[in-house]
């Protein structure tokens, strides 16, 4: 499956984003997870959807800002992203996994989008 990521740009403190990821195939059953990586650092996770019952996880740092979702029909997933910070600042990545391991970490994670840049200014 290829994954396409979109919907980054240049937003204020507070602001929101709501980032897309469009997959060529079907993503049903799939985890799929969204990383960021900041320069100078290493890639972290962020949020990730279950492939049955939608189950979500998120990293700390952004739980209750960020929500993620899935729409299997569309092959999409998104990432809302509210009450954005400097730190958030980073590349946002999706990434596709059927291995089921631990899906906080990015090695199991077999596909993966381009990355679209995230910049939130002070």
């Amino acid at each position: 499956v290829q994954l396409q990521a979109c919907g980054g740009g240049l937003v204020q403190a507070g602001g929101s984003l709501r980032l897309s990821c469009a997959a060529s195939g079907r993503i049903s059953s799939y985890n799929m997870g969204w990383f960021r990586q900041a320069p100078g650092k290493e890639r972290e996770f962020v949020a990730v959807i279950n492939w049955v019952g939608g189950r979500t996880d998120y990293a700390d740092s952004v739980k209750s800002r960020f929500t993620i979702s899935r729409d299997n029909g569309k092959n999409t997933v998104y990432l809302q992203m509210n009450s954005l910070k400097p730190e958030d600042t980073a590349v946002y990545y999706c990434a596709a996994d059927r291995t089921y391991g631990n899906s906080r970490s990015p090695n199991v994670y077999g596909y993966w989008g381009q990355g679209t840049q995230v910049t939130v200014s002070s």
